[in-house]
C-alpha cells in the first residue's frame, strides 16, 4: 500500500517578498500608535485603582477607629456590648455610600474607557480611509 508523504511548504519566499514591499514606515506608525494607546488606557486602569487603594484606606481606618470605642475598658459587660452594637450599626450605615463610591470610580473608567476606544475606533477608521484614497489613485 502506497504512503501519502506530506510535503512542507516553504512560506519563507511569500513573506521575504512581502516584507520588502511593506511600507516600514507605516509598521513604526502602527507601533506608535499602539503604544499611545497603552498608555492611555493602562492611565485610566491605574487612576481606579489608586482611587479604590485610597478609598479602601479611609473605609478601613474610619472602620478601626470606630473599634477603639470597643476596645476601651468598660466595667459593665453590658457596655462592650452597647460598644459593638454601635460599630455595627455605624458600619451599616456607611457601606452603602462606600459602596457606591466604588461604583462611582468604576463608571467613571467604564466611561473613560469607552471614550478612548471611540476615539481610537474613528482614528482607524479615518487612517484606513486615507489609504483607501491613496491607494485608488
Amino acid at each position: 500500500m502506497a504512503r501519502a508523504t506530506a510535503t512542507a511548504t516553504d512560506f519563507t519566499k511569500p513573506f521575504e517578498n512581502m516584507l520588502e514591499q511593506a511600507d516600514m514606515a507605516a509598521f513604526g506608525d502602527v507601533f506608535k500608535n499602539v503604544a499611545e494607546f497603552n498608555s492611555k488606557f493602562s492611565s485610566i486602569v491605574l487612576n481606579a485603582a489608586e482611587k479604590n487603594a485610597e478609598l479602601s484606606q479611609a473605609w478601613t481606618k474610619d472602620t478601626l477607629k470606630k473599634l477603639q470605642d470597643v476596645t476601651k475598658p468598660h466595667s459593665d459587660p453590658a457596655d462592650y456590648a452597647k460598644a459593638i452594637a454601635d460599630v455595627t450599626s455605624a458600619q451599616a450605615q456607611s457601606t452603602p455610600d462606600h459602596i457606591a463610591a466604588f461604583a462611582e470610580i468604576a463608571k467613571k473608567a467604564q466611561m473613560d474607557t469607552i471614550e478612548l476606544m471611540t476615539t481610537a475606533g474613528k482614528e482607524v477608521q479615518a487612517k484606513a480611509t486615507t489609504a483607501a484614497k491613496k491607494a485608488t489613485k
